[in-house]
């Protein structure tokens, strides 16, 4: 047994050195390898045969040892070298180094976590980080908002290029000088409209005629004498003359045309003749009635008669002896004339009851001696009116207006015609001037009803449509604004609309600051509807001077766009010192907002000087109207120019339009702001936080694994966390290959944390590991291997000459 068992136990020798040269080979050829950690083969004896377990000592006997005889060695274990490698630093930013304890997490072919660390990283197709094995890295990403999600591991990605980001405006710095000199700004601009009319209550729409009054032509009339049962007197001379009328006599002739030429030759009654015969009388369509008026003598030509006689199928007439009514009025008049009518709801002449607007403007021109003819008066069926007045003037006193003659009813059936021959000398005392403009508009007039008269021309305002309205404030041209005009828009709305559009202020956001009135008139900033015009107040400083140009207001309706004609005129000039800064922030999404700061001195004494802030953006969104106003707030400086306090610093705008986080908010720093003397005040904005979107274009990986990602507007953000993970018993895991470890039954479960925490190491952006191998040391293991191994052959060697010479016995 004992030549065998010598070759057994030479044999596992050899075995174990061969094992060690295998071990060795293997560091040697990884001695570059990126994070690799050599390995150390470990032997134990063998003792598989025992010739006596000893004896313990006696008292006769000092105790003997156990006899066993060794058969040979085994490897105990190969075990990985842990240890630290190198650090390098290499020229790809994405290479990660651990320093410390711990394994990087990918993911394997199958799904599984593996471990490696080998931290040569390079990007994918996908925009992943993955090993040069390509293993994806497994860590924390984050969500649309750049927020860690922590619930689990997923592989990282970069999308260099294609992810952006914005930074919505939080803070803004101010510099400048708001000096303490120049007027303090207790005056208001003031703009305000002509008065304005209201058509909510029908009027005079369709244009009546006005001619020259055409006398009777009787050149074809005759006159007889007749014996009948007249009472005409014999002897007498009788001259006749006819006149058209529009309505019976009623004691008033200013219904009447120019009188006739005498009809026939003056007749001389004889004999038995008492009575006269008329015939051939002309007639006149234009006209109801015919009169007749007759002079005795030569004297005036009166009227007679009992009743008005009908144009129509009337052409004689038979004076009996009618007596003398009233003399034919002679009045005549000559120009040019221009007559006006409206509607009334109560009857008894200028300034009673309500009026309308009055008609267009008809003109009869170059009347000589003559009287005028109006015919086609208005008519109306809404049941509101009484009756119609006439109106006229001259052209040549447009201001001069004279009431004519009140005519009752409005129907179709009333009267339409009406004949003036009223000079002004007679008409003049009534004192009454009709009003053009007619009802006034109030807060609730219809837009669709505002009207504004110009020179004889009623021009209708607004029709349904998109109104924009474009206003300029301290000069400066304001963004347009857009309201839109329905059946159911009221002035109210408008008022309301343009002054939220001109920005200006009314209420302070806080009360112990109020918005200051207009000095001179004591009025408050804001509109309003005063005496039939719209009046706008503005906030006091020439910077807040409000202003509407003739093509401020433009109207879309039925696909033309047309200039809405409400002329705005100013009332008061602002007064007071103000400056202002234009400057540019960013809401969530990164849209840039613009902002128009403007600051006023509100006031000054031997202390302090106070300055108000206005805040106005075009961008502001509210969930109703067109405000443009952001905020407003005061600054006080103290005697010393210095920077004391301010009332409010947040500027707020609202992104109801906009997915945008609403509203936005940023404060403003007036702390480097000046309230020293200078000529002039200067503001400007020094700095602003916020940002307009930018592209992924760079990336960074701290020593406590979060990649922070840096855009091109100079934003960064988080794009992931490097999770590590560390084990117990790290020689106890189970070798993968390629750099890769799992978890084995002796290794533990895997210790995940971010680099630095939990004993885990950090990370090294930038650098590599290198392999631990110790060249030198295996060189060295490798001559021991070596040597036991030959040592193991001359073993065999020698049991072999031992058996030889066994086997010579025979011999």
């Amino acid at each position: 047994m004992g030549l065998a068992s010598a070759l057994s136990t030479a044999l596992t020798g050899l075995t174990a050195a061969e094992t060690t040269i295998d071990v060795v080979g293997n560091n040697l050829a990884n001695s570059n390898t990126i994070g690799f950690k050599a390995s150390t083969a470990n032997f134990a004896s063998q003792f598989l045969q025992t010739q006596s377990l000893g004896a313990s000592p006696t008292d006769s006997s000092g105790g003997t040892n156990p006899r066993q005889t060794g058969l040979g060695s085994m490897i105990a274990d190969i075990t990985p070298n842990f240890n630290q490698g190198t650090i390098e630093i290499s020229s790809n930013p994405t290479d990660l180094a651990i320093q410390g304890d711990g394994f990087l997490i990918v993911q394997g072919g199958s799904g599984e976590h593996l471990y490696t660390r080998n931290g040569i990283l390079n990007m994918n197709s996908q925009n992943e980080l993955v090993t040069v094995t390509g293993n994806r890295l497994l860590g924390y990403t984050v969500d649309g908002q750049f927020e860690l999600v922590t619930e689990t591991l997923v592989p990282l990605s970069i999308p260099l290029g294609s992810a952006e980001v914005a930074r919505a405006t939080e803070n803004v710095e101010l510099e400048g000088t708001l000096t303490p000199s120049g007027d303090v700004a207790d005056t208001a601009e003031i703009i305000q409209t002509g008065v304005l009319g209201d058509t909510q209550l029908s009027y005079p729409e369709t244009d009546f005629s006005v001619a020259a009054a055409t006398p009777p032509l009787v050149t074809a009339s005759t006159a007889a004498a007749q014996v009948g049962g007249g009472t005409l007197a014999t002897g007498q001379e009788y001259r006749y003359r006819i006149v058209f009328a529009d309505s019976t006599y009623g004691g008033d002739p200013n219904t009447e045309s120019v009188i006739s030429a005498d009809v026939d030759n003056p007749i001389t009654l004889a004999g038995a003749e008492n009575q006269l015969y008329l015939d051939d009388i002309p007639n006149d369509a234009d006209y109801s009635y015919f009169r007749v008026y007759r002079s005795t003598d030569g004297g005036d030509y009166c009227y007679i008669g009992e009743e008005e006689y009908a144009v129509a199928g009337t052409t004689d007439f038979t004076d009996t002896g009618f007596a003398d009514g009233a003399a034919y009025t002679n009045d005549v008049l000559s120009g040019s004339y221009n007559y006006y009518v409206t509607f009334t709801d109560s009857l008894g002449g200028p300034g009673v009851g309500d009026e309308s607007r009055p008609s267009n403007k008809i003109t009869a021109s170059a009347i000589n001696n003559g009287r005028i003819h109006l015919t086609d008066l208005p008519t109306d069926d809404s049941g509101h009116w009484a009756g119609r007045r006439i109106y006229r003037n001259t052209d040549d006193d447009r201001n001069t207006f004279y009431f004519v003659a009140e005519i009752a009813g409005v129907g179709a059936a009333d009267p339409s015609t009406y004949t003036d021959c009223i000079s002004d000398s007679t008409i003049e005392a009534t004192g009454h001037t009709v009003d053009l403009d007619g009802p006034k508009i109030t807060n609730s007039t219809l837009l669709t009803d505002v009207t504004r008269y110009d020179d004889g021309v009623y021009h209708q305002m607004f029709d349904e449509g998109t109104l924009e309205f474009t206003g300029r404030k301290g000069g400066r041209t304001l963004s347009a604004k857009e309201m839109e005009i329905t059946s159911i828009s009221t002035v109210l709305d408008l008022v309301n609309f343009m002054e939220e559009a001109l920005g200006i202020v009314e209420v302070s956001s806080d009360p112990l600051y109020p918005i200051p009135d207009d000095g001179p008139t004591g009025e408050s900033p804001g509109g309003i509807v005063e005496d039939g015009r719209i009046r706008f107040v503005g906030n006091n400083g020439v910077d807040n001077a409000i202003d509407i140009g003739l093509s401020g207001m433009q109207i879309t309706a039925s696909g033309a766009t047309s200039s809405v004609d409400m002329p705005f005129s100013s009332a008061q000039t602002a007064v007071g010192e103000s400056v202002v800064a234009d400057f540019v922030v960013y809401d969530s999404l990164g849209m840039p907002l613009s902002v128009r700061l403007t600051a006023v001195m509100e006031s000054r004494d031997g202390n302090n000087t106070t300055y108000r802030w206005f805040a106005d953006s075009p961008d502001n969104a509210p969930s109703t109207g067109a405000n443009i106003s952001a905020g407003t707030g005061l600054i006080t400086f103290d005697g010393e120019g210095n920077f004391v306090s301010s009332s409010e610093s947040t500027v707020s705008i609202e992104r109801t339009d906009v997915p945008s986080t609403s509203p936005l908010e940023f404060e403003l720093d007036f702390s480097e702001l000046s309230g020293l003397a200078a000529d002039s005040s200067s503001l400007a904005v020094s700095q602003q936080d916020g940002s307009a979107p930018g592209k992924l274009t760079s990336f960074i990986v701290s020593e406590n694994g979060l990649i922070r990602g840096m855009f091109s507007n100079g934003i960064t953000r988080d794009l992931g966390q490097i999770r590590l993970a560390r084990f117990s018993n790290p020689t106890g895991l189970e070798q993968k290959g390629e750099n890769l470890y799992a978890s084995s039954v002796n290794s533990g479960l895997p210790i995940s944390g971010n680099p630095g925490e939990q004993g885990i190491g950090t990370i090294i952006a930038g650098a590599v590991e290198l392999s631990n191998t110790d060249i030198g040391s295996n060189l060295i293991d490798l001559i021991l291997a070596s040597t036991m191994y030959r040592g193991n052959t001359r073993i065999i060697t020698t049991a072999q000459q031992m058996l030889e010479e066994l086997l010579a016995l025979r011999r």
